[in-house]
């Protein structure tokens, strides 16, 4: 045999090791982690434990809800990934913020949420309440009306002073403040916790939607409730002033 025929021979047989049994494919070899840009993987691995597997039902508030997903600004719910959400137990995941996550993955998380949780025609003709109390143009939040609207449309499912054993549960337990901020507060006052049962800002009062002005007061006099928490030294600070 000639020597040209035997390097045609060993260059075809080389060329075919991908094809070897027990040889990955290339299109099957796992991506490295930086390079994972599917959301329901970056989804199940980042977000599912506290957020639930389907967006519902976990211990944080469901993501899987079109409200929800209308209501708070795509930059926001970007910045609240990226950045995580001081003196709360939502962590940054951004890399550059303490986190694990690319800017890349970050953007997929953040426009997988929307993708595939907001319909907007859910909210279609509707006027949303404002996400941040401070966008609202209202008067100053005050304490003593929240209570007022707090016993008006909130004390039937969760108590009298909010911490009662009513079918929805306490809401103004000090524990319970002590792991959410002020704006968490004031979405779940707005979208509600669907998954739950909770209504939403449409639906606390029969047929009498709260007010922008309405939904600032109760949750002024719900974060009012705030007391220092066992265990939670940072809880002095955070009570200084409004947490975001």
């Amino acid at each position: 045999m000639r020597r040209p025929a035997v390097w045609l021979l060993l260059a075809a047989a080389l060329a075919g090791c991908d094809g070897l049994p027990g040889r990955p494919r290339p299109d099957a070899r796992e991506l490295a982690r930086a390079d994972v840009l599917a959301f329901p993987t970056l989804y199940a691995a980042n977000c599912a434990g506290c957020h639930g597997a389907d967006g519902r039902l976990g211990a944080a508030r469901p993501l899987n809800d079109p409200v929800y997903v209308a209501l708070v600004p795509p930059d926001r719910l970007r910045k609240i990934i990226a950045e995580g959400v001081p003196g709360t137990l939502m962590p940054a995941y951004l890399q550059a913020a303490g986190g694990e996550l690319t800017a890349a993955q970050v953007d997929a998380i953040a426009r997988g949420i929307r993708a595939q949780w907001g319909r907007p025609d859910s909210v279609k003709g509707v006027a949303l309440p404002p996400y941040e109390a401070s966008a609202a143009g209202e008067a100053p939040a005050d304490v003593a009306r929240g209570a007022a609207v707090f016993a008006a449309a909130c004390a039937r499912c969760h108590g009298a002073e909010g911490t009662g054993a009513a079918p929805g549960g306490p809401v103004a337990d000090p524990t319970y403040l002590a792991l959410v901020s002020d704006q968490h507060l004031r979405t779940t006052v707005i979208a509600g916790r669907p998954d739950l049962g909770k209504p939403d800002w449409r639906g606390d009062v029969p047929g009498q939607p709260l007010m922008p002005q309405q939904i600032s007061d109760v949750v002024a006099w719900r974060a009012g409730q705030l007391r220092p928490v066992p265990g939670r030294p940072a809880l002095d600070a955070a009570a200084a002033g409004p947490r975001s």
